[in-house]
């Protein structure tokens, strides 16, 4: 992880300049050990971006080549677009203080206790960030409020991430990746399938292929999932058939949706990975990388460290994305 340090002029003290090193040192490795952990890059299209705000939209597929017999003209083949979503990126900000006496006193362990839980703080909340979407997503909801702000969960074509009714932009019928049943080996090759049928705003057939299965943290869905998924053999069939389910499947268990999913529902998503890479169906970009700057209070001598980053979040395409175990959806 990057972090970008900025010192102010009146840094200038061998006292306060004895402990930046150190602190840097502490900001960094905890970064660090939280972005190795971070199930962000798994869910979302990272990127980072140099404007205000960025327009996403989609584009239909071509539609493909002809037959033109011999010295035949080449026709003219284009794409269209779909529709829009706009990303405008918030501004985040944290600091905390190390006093003068700690400093004086050179109390290493006492100065590397709030640098961490400063960097802790920072990349919770990207990740809390992170499940607050997908959680109210996957719970039906338009929006969110996280930390007070208001955050748009609709697709680029207005409708929830999980609607029973997807419209296309240009023609088809309308789509469904909401569905009401529970996980089960059959119901994950069904909701597969699905997904394998998604069409594209112009009717075009697609290449949805999901490989991820994304569930809050829940023992009986967890046992549920590596029934299913964790033996060469179908755990629901008398004759034990092959189960063709085995070692295709990139599980990921997400405890921090459990703060955002109403108790005693039990919802499981089906992601493509590739799909969302391609065409953005959940898109995080960082307007600005975690800027840390040093000063010293003039009030308190303390040595005050504040964070100061840019980031934002939002579904567009939802093809990437199919989910199961939600009452009001659809039976498979």
């Amino acid at each position: 992880m990057k972090i970008i340090f900025s010192e102010s002029s009146n840094l200038n003290n061998s006292v306060y300049g004895n402990c930046q090193a150190p602190i840097k040192m502490f900001l960094e490795k905890r970064g660090e050990e939280f972005e190795q952990n971070s199930v962000l890059k798994n869910l979302f299209l990272t990127g980072s971006s140099k404007n205000y705000g960025d327009v996403m939209t989609t584009l239909t597929a071509m539609s493909g080549f002809e037959p033109v017999g011999e010295n035949g003209a080449y026709p003219l083949d284009g794409m269209q677009e779909g529709y829009q979503k706009f990303l405008k990126y918030q501004t985040w900000k944290d600091s905390f203080s190390v006093s003068k006496e700690m400093i004086e006193d050179g109390k290493l362990l006492d100065m590397r206790k709030q640098p961490a839980a400063f960097m802790t703080s920072y990349k919770r909340t990207r990740e809390l960030f992170g499940a607050a979407l997908y959680g109210a997503a996957m719970m039906g909801n338009s929006s969110v409020t996280f930390k007070g702000v208001k955050f748009d969960l609709t697709g680029a074509d207005g409708s929830n991430l999980f609607a029973k009714e997807h419209v296309p932009k240009v023609s088809g019928d309308k789509q469904c990746n909401c569905f009401k049943d529970a996980f089960s080996v059959d119901a994950l090759g069904k909701l597969e399938t699905k997904m394998h049928l998604f069409r594209g705003d112009n009717d075009e057939i697609l290449d949805v292929a999901p490989d991820t299965i994304l569930i809050p943290e829940n023992a009986d869905l967890k046992k549920a999932v590596f029934a299913a998924i964790g033996a060469d053999k179908d755990p629901v069939s008398a004759n034990n058939a092959f189960n063709y389910q085995y070692g295709r499947w990139n599980v990921i268990v997400w405890p921090y949706l459990n703060h955002y999913i109403t108790n005693g529902v039990s919802p499981w998503v089906l992601l493509d990975s590739k799909y969302n890479e391609t065409y953005g169906g959940a898109v995080w970009n960082d307007r600005i990388q975690l800027e840390v700057r040093s000063t010293i209070d003039e009030n308190t001598d303390a040595n005050v460290w504040r964070g100061r980053s840019r980031f934002n979040a939002c579904f567009n395409d939802w093809r990437f994305a199919a989910i199961g175990g939600i009452a009001a959806g659809n039976s498979l």
